[in-house]
């Protein structure tokens, strides 16, 4: 079994894909938009959300976030969820935390923690919820 993170977003998905792929080091390995789907009379896409994102997948290291444009209706922000990221060492941990703020809004300042050497949460400027953390221990008092 996989646990995959899918990410919705109010048409602003491609532009949260390339700031992923620079950020984290990420390929957008796939990417559908709603021009791509088949004629369904049930199911049609909206002529204004036709160049809107569908379906995509993001592979980050060994791992994969997807994502879409909810091309129906607008999603709300996303509560109740994060997407964890975990490094080896509090210096590779800060350096994406650092690169996610851009424009987000800070939950919880990056810091040492009794649990580690450094962890931070965030709501990124697409709505997305990042919790970010380290392996690494905290320094001894």
């Amino acid at each position: 079994m996989q646990i995959i993170p899918y990410l919705f977003f109010n048409g602003n998905c491609a532009e949260a894909l390339i700031f992923y792929e620079q950020v984290l080091g990420a390929t957008i390995e796939d990417k559908m938009l709603g021009a791509d789907m088949p004629p369904d009379p049930e199911f049609g896409v909206p002529e204004d959300k036709k160049n809107w994102i569908m379906h995509a997948k993001l592979k980050v290291g060994d791992d994969t976030i997807m994502a879409s444009d909810n091309l129906m209706e607008t999603s709300a922000q996303m509560d109740g969820a994060s997407v964890m990221l975990n490094f080896a060492t509090a210096n590779e941990a800060k350096a994406i935390y650092d690169k996610l703020a851009d424009g987000a809004d800070i939950t919880m300042p990056w810091a040492a923690t009794f649990w580690s050497a450094g962890f931070g949460t965030l709501r990124d400027k697409f709505g997305v919820r990042w919790m970010i953390g380290c392996d690494e221990l905290p320094a001894e008092a």
